[in-house]
């Protein structure tokens, strides 16, 4: 993913937690903030060492990048952050994209054109 994709800094998420809405299932929590215009979405990712050591939280990561890469012009532009729970360990590349699309839709994060 591209570097001006993603939220870095600690006052953007700050600001995201406080104005966002946020919506959640049981695998992730998703906050959405629609401040300012932006061209394209940006993702902040979250996931706490409760979750297992650095191996199992970069796998997380990098699958949860690869299903908002996967629908890259099907988002809103908004600001997202997406938090893992304890359930996503165990889940495969698939099982993640399938409950990061639902939580998504619940989040209304896709355009209308997504199925």
């Amino acid at each position: 993913m591209e570097k001006n994709y993603r939220i870095k800094k600690n006052e953007d998420f700050q600001t995201i937690y406080k104005r966002g809405k946020s919506v959640a299932n049981r695998q992730f929590i998703v906050y959405r903030y629609d401040a300012h215009q932006l061209e394209h979405f940006r993702l902040g990712i979250s996931v706490s060492k409760k979750l297992g050591n650095a191996v199992v939280r970069n796998r997380i990561k990098r699958s949860i990048r690869e299903s908002f890469t996967k629908h890259k012009h099907d988002i809103v532009p908004a600001d997202f952050i997406v938090i893992a729970r304890k359930p996503a360990n165990d889940m495969s590349v698939e099982e993640i994209n399938s409950s990061l699309e639902h939580v998504m839709k619940l989040a209304k994060g896709f355009n209308k054109r997504f199925k």
